[in-house]
């Protein structure tokens, strides 16, 4: 029963996500920095972004190989859903023209964005394809704030050269995301103590 209970909760978790970053999309205000990435790519290659969501987790999964990263149901699961639940939600969550409206869906999506990792994290089902990457490089020396930091320059740059949409949005989720999931992860945290001490 508490496999299913964390299951659920990193399903949800992941549903939460993949809806904020619709809502990130849809505001016009700038994506988050990996969406910049994907976005870019979807519009050079004319497919839709959570597709390139999808294959993008799932080739950053290959680098977890030389890293020697251990993927786990939830890393599999976040690799494929959030994907999945962009395509589904573009189709039913709207476009605001009013400047206001666009405002408040962007703090909706950072809202569920942060709402969804806290689940997700919280469940303990294993890391993300980009969080993994992120370990793996900390683990041959690297600080995690200076491996996250590399890397997300790194697709920012690319997703910007490729057509991506950069703009407040993407500063209000580098600046917004982590103390929200600090705050919230707690009070949504099913892993064994020692498990939660050992990140």
């Amino acid at each position: 029963m508490r496999f299913l209970e964390r299951l659920t909760r990193c399903i949800i978790g992941l549903a939460c996500f993949g809806t904020g970053i619709t809502f990130f999309l849809h505001s016009h205000l700038g994506l988050p920095p990996w969406d910049v990435f994907h976005k870019g790519v979807s519009e050079k290659i004319d497919i839709s972004i959570g597709t390139v969501i999808i294959v993008t987790g799932l080739l950053l999964l290959l680098l977890w190989i030389p890293l020697r990263q251990r993927p786990g149901l939830g890393t599999v699961l976040n690799a494929v859903e959030i994907g999945l639940v962009v395509n589904l939600a573009e189709e039913f969550v709207g476009e605001p023209d009013p400047l206001w409206a666009r405002v408040a869906m962007l703090v909706m999506g950072l809202l569920l964005v942060a709402f969804g990792s806290a689940l997700y994290i919280g469940a303990g089902l294993g890391p993300g394809p980009r969080d993994g990457l992120m370990m793996g490089l900390a683990e041959r020396g690297i600080s995690v704030r200076v491996a996250r930091t590399i890397v997300e320059v790194v697709v920012v740059v690319a997703g910007i050269l490729l057509g991506g949409s950069v703009g407040v949005g993407t500063m209000v989720f580098a600046v917004g995301i982590g103390p929200l999931v600090q705050v919230l992860l707690p009070r949504f945290d099913t892993r064994p103590v020692a498990e939660r001490t050992a990140h």
